[in-house]
């Protein structure tokens, strides 16, 4: 992680306020821009999912923790079956991941089109409502399904900014580090970040995306 240690944000042109709108700004006009790939790649990802899985929602909702532990709605496309929250527990000594995390390899809950959609990281395309609502970033610390109760006192650093859709661990240590590492990566970004680290940090996530690392 050298070339995010190199990036000194004291030195940056844009700081402080100015940095945040700029950075609202970047959000907004990347998506907006985004639409008319996003859009029928909304439509086409929808129906699919309903064709593959017809019995469950399209998309799933979720509650996650945002800025200041506040809790909010995160959409996704479902890859799972309909009631995967149910088998999780029937599931957890699969876990390959740190409690509080949860993940395994061959996961039976996922459906066919789930596998495509996670692997290209598809899923995840509705959060760029949750962009233009304000309660995410295209770059910032992943929100945590977990509420902020199950935070240890350090790890409470990563609530001081808005969560977004990728961020150093989705382009580093995806799907292979516990909840410690997790939080020093995003504890790294809050140091350094700066909006020459937003811009290497979204071209990373591309290559990172059609590398398919971490992702299953």
């Amino acid at each position: 992680m050298e070339w995010v240690e190199k990036i000194d944000n004291e030195r940056c042109l844009f700081k402080g306020r100015t940095y945040l709108i700029i950075k609202r700004i970047l959000d907004l006009s990347l998506v907006i821009l985004s639409l008319p790939i996003s859009i029928p790649l909304l439509g086409l990802c929808a129906l699919v999912v309903k064709i593959d899985s017809p019995d469950g929602p399209i998309v799933f909702n979720q509650p996650r923790t945002g800025k200041g532990g506040k809790r909010f709605t995160i959409y996704k496309f479902r890859t799972m079956v309909p009631n995967a929250e149910e088998l999780k527990k029937d599931l957890a000594h699969l876990n390959i991941l740190k409690w509080p995390l949860f993940k395994m390899t061959n996961d039976p809950r996922i459906t066919r089109v789930g596998k495509f959609l996670r692997r290209t990281s598809l899923d995840e395309l509705p959060q760029i409502y949750n962009v233009l609502k304000g309660e995410m970033s295209l770059v910032g610390p992943r929100p945590t399904t977990f509420s902020p109760e199950i935070y240890q006192l350090w790890h409470t650093e990563r609530l001081s900014v808005i969560p977004g859709i990728t961020g150093l661990w989705q382009i580093t240590k995806r799907g292979t580090s516990d909840f410690d590492e997790w939080l020093r990566l995003d504890i790294m970004y809050i140091e350094h970040r700066c909006l020459w680290l937003d811009i290497q940090i979204l071209a990373r996530t591309l290559f990172a995306v059609l590398r398919r690392r971490g992702a299953f």
